[in-house]
């Protein structure tokens, strides 16, 4: 595919969900230029972030209480608190949400506070930092750095981590402070301690929450190491996804035996599993994927980006070796399913899907490699399925090989579902296993 063209963006670009905070990218396209300035959505109504016009009439913590109740998105435990605390108080008078075409757009409360407000207070996720704070409202960058989450997401993963009375928390990840004000308001701000890498997000933070009265500790350090001054916790909950086989043992040090510890996690080739560790005597952890959940990742996690340098070497070099696959992308760029497998057997290896304007439809999905500079790509149709799609591989590792093989071991096991995964962590090893503990998943380092 030429790299002059301008293909469209797609939910399925790596990387793109805004629920969480640390260091996400909102995509790329073949041309090299900044998806967040250059995209169009396929499928809008499906976007999450976006204001809608029928989400203008919503303006007060009220209306958002009612619309996730009424779609049976407030868990009973934490009905009162999410009452309690609003989330206006704890998102800045200027930030950034996406419009109807999956664009970022700044909005600003002095200026446009109907527009703010049906932002604020309906279930969409808020851009609150770009780029580590580089970028400057009303700039735009294509790297979200922080956000408020999307509420429904926020009581899931609450409800995941089903506290009780008496609990103490460790949260990874303060952000704006919302999540943490919710668990000061159902537990009490002295069992909540909650750790934030940016000093600047953590001040701004710690000032929301002295203000709407929430006493939780606000720590600046970084949470990958969890908060060991206020160690041991009974519940963990990290809103910073991380790399599966690469959960901060830190956490599970600092967990009590029959403690939990909730964290959305991923590979870098799919991103979007929420995982439930239970901590047992031993020091060890084990536990499932429970939900989904797309969150940004750790900032000593991010993924490298570099999906436009090496797509147009993988166009232009002479050394691209073409041949062909019976495996459909389809697979690979939609089945969550198959992607979670491929991401297992292929670390380090990201994903993006292109749209051809010239021929609706058309897509190619691009696997690349940053480490080792390598790249493949497939083309195919929407619902078409061929004999044979035409592939391209770039680089010292032939990665579609690599790909089709571990889409073998996905078909040869019943196309298990992500929920079948479970993980173990030890001091020294983490394992991934399906169904069972017993029934280790090849997963090379």
């Amino acid at each position: 595919m030429p790299t002059d063209r301008l293909p469209r963006w797609s939910p399925r670009t790596t990387q793109l969900a805004i629920w969480g905070r640390h260091g996400e990218t909102r995509g790329q396209n073949r041309s090299g230029r900044g998806a967040a300035a250059t995209r169009t959505a396929r499928k809008p109504e499906a976007r999450r972030g976006q204001t809608r016009p029928e989400a203008r009439q919503v303006t007060t913590q009220r209306d958002l209480v009612a619309g996730l109740s009424a779609a049976d998105k407030v868990p009973a435990a934490w009905a009162m608190a999410f009452a309690s605390v609003d989330r206006g108080a704890f998102v800045p008078d200027q930030m950034w949400c996406d419009d109807e075409h999956g664009r970022l757009r700044p909005i600003d409360r002095g200026t446009a506070p109907d527009l703010w407000a049906a932002a604020i207070y309906s279930d969409i996720p808020i851009v609150t930092q770009l780029d580590d704070g580089r970028v400057g409202w009303p700039d735009v960058s294509p790297l979200v750095t922080s956000s408020a989450s999307q509420p429904s997401v926020v009581l899931a993963m609450l409800a995941a981590l089903d506290v009780q009375p008496g609990d103490t928390v460790l949260e990874i990840g303060t952000g704006t402070g919302y999540n943490a004000a919710l668990l000061a308001q159902r537990l009490g701000g002295e069992r909540v301690t909650t750790v934030e890498l940016d000093p600047v997000l953590a001040e701004q933070a710690r000032l929301s929450l002295a203000k709407a009265g929430a006493g939780a500790d606000v720590v600046c350090a970084d949470g990958a190491a969890g908060c060991p001054g206020s160690a041991p916790y009974d519940r963990i909950i990290s809103t910073a996804a991380v790399l599966i086989g690469q959960i901060p043992y830190a956490w599970v040090r600092q967990t009590r035996p029959d403690g939990r510890i909730i964290t959305p996690a991923g590979t870098s080739f799919h991103n979007g599993e929420l995982l439930a560790l239970i901590v047992h005597d031993d020091g060890t952890a084990t536990g499932r994927i429970v939900n989904n959940a797309s969150f940004m990742r750790l900032r000593d996690q991010r993924t490298p980006l570099g999906a436009a340098r090496l797509s147009t070497m993988v166009d232009e070099s002479s050394a691209t070796i073409e041949s062909g696959t019976a495996i459909s992308p389809d697979d690979l760029a939609f089945d969550d399913d198959c992607a979670f497998v491929v991401g297992l057997s292929l670390p380090g290896v990201q994903s993006s899907v292109w749209w051809d304007d010239e021929h609706p439809g058309t897509f190619e999905v691009l696997l690349f490699d940053v480490a080792s500079e390598s790249a493949a790509t497939a083309v195919a149709e929407t619902g078409a399925r061929g004999d044979r799609y035409p592939v391209r591989q770039y680089g010292p590792r032939q990665l579609w090989d690599e790909a089709e093989a571990a889409h073998a071991w996905w078909i040869e096991h019943g196309r298990p579902a992500r929920h079948q995964f479970g993980l173990t962590v030890t001091a020294h090893r983490q394992q991934v296993w399906l169904d069972d503990p017993v029934n280790q998943v090849p997963m090379p380092m």
